[in-house]
């Protein structure tokens, strides 16, 4: 069995019952859950003061043992705050000499980024301990696919993509698409030339995602790309006033304006059903039929 050590650097969790619902079936596996105090603290809209929040993190750098899952216990806002405090070296170190197995996404992809940019950590991206763990039902996929990604040093991911026949190798990274472009031009967003990215988002209308990917073509990031790859965007409805607009059109739109493979299908994001990727590792992009993701190079447990 494992061991769990929460950290809360983003917003209240305020379904607390889920949190609870979440420790409760993970110590029922068997499992440890360390730091729960974490899941109650709260300071207006965020997990605790921004202190607290970044004692979360600086304090990983001091949490004792190996094979460490560090889980967030949701996203939210707030780890924007953080980023100039963060003690990048120390916890750089740390994961030199005994890797924490960090995993989550949303707004955790702005201290998964930092990480990356920094310091060259890789992380996991994948389920948190409110929304995933504490769901009304554990996700079969999900948990399947993150103990797969934990546990094993090469892993495949397979799914029913579109898109253009292609085959590419590169560091893999990404996660939500909104943090990624709070980034831009900023020291915490990776600097990566040649790498697979691949992105997610909620609660973003079809041409707000557009907007984003844009953003992201203006400043130069996707041409350095060999691939991009769209996870869920998870209640991306069009409206009326779209007049036929919706996410696939836009994807059409993207296509016209790169040079890169654009896939798209993978279940990764805000979703229950979702894949677990370590950003920073070394990934192989096959898409035929079927789409392939192989993926190695990123620290396992290793019970």
């Amino acid at each position: 069995m494992s061991r769990f050590h929460l950290i809360a650097p983003s917003g209240y969790c305020i379904n607390q019952s889920a949190a609870a619902l979440g420790v409760q079936r993970l110590e029922t596996q068997g499992h440890q859950v360390d730091n729960q105090q974490v899941i109650a603290r709260r300071e207006q809209r965020f997990a605790g003061s921004d202190a607290e929040r970044l004692r979360d993190l600086d304090g990983l750098v001091n949490v004792e043992g190996s094979d460490v899952i560090v889980l967030p216990v949701r996203g939210g806002y707030g780890a924007s705050r953080l980023l100039e405090q963060v003690d990048w070296s120390g916890l750089a170190a740390r994961q030199r000499e005994n890797p924490l197995l960090i995993c989550g996404h949303s707004d955790f992809t702005a201290l998964q980024c930092g990480l990356l940019a920094q310091s060259n950590v890789i992380t996991f991206s994948g389920p948190m301990l409110a929304a995933n763990f504490g769901a009304p039902e554990l996700n079969d996929f999900t948990m399947e696919h993150f103990w797969r990604a934990l546990r094993h040093e090469r892993f495949t991911i397979e799914w029913a993509g579109d898109g253009p026949r292609c085959q590419a190798e590169g560091t893999l990274w990404g996660g939500n698409l909104a943090m990624l472009v709070s980034l831009v031009g900023t020291p915490w967003l990776p600097n990566i030339s040649g790498g697979i990215l691949v992105v997610e988002d909620i609660n973003e209308h079809p041409f707000r995602v557009e907007r984003m990917l844009l953003q992201l073509l203006h400043a130069g990031v996707l041409a350095r790309q060999k691939a991009l790859i769209l996870g869920s965007f998870s209640h991306a409805g069009e409206n009326d006033y779209d007049a036929g607009y919706n996410l696939s059109r836009m994807v059409d739109y993207l296509r016209s304006r790169l040079t890169i493979p654009v896939i798209t299908g993978l279940a990764f994001g805000h979703e229950q059903q979702t894949v677990t990727l370590p950003l920073g590792a070394r990934a192989v992009l096959h898409h035929a039929e079927q789409t392939q993701l192989t993926i190695s190079g990123h620290p396992v447990l290793s019970a």
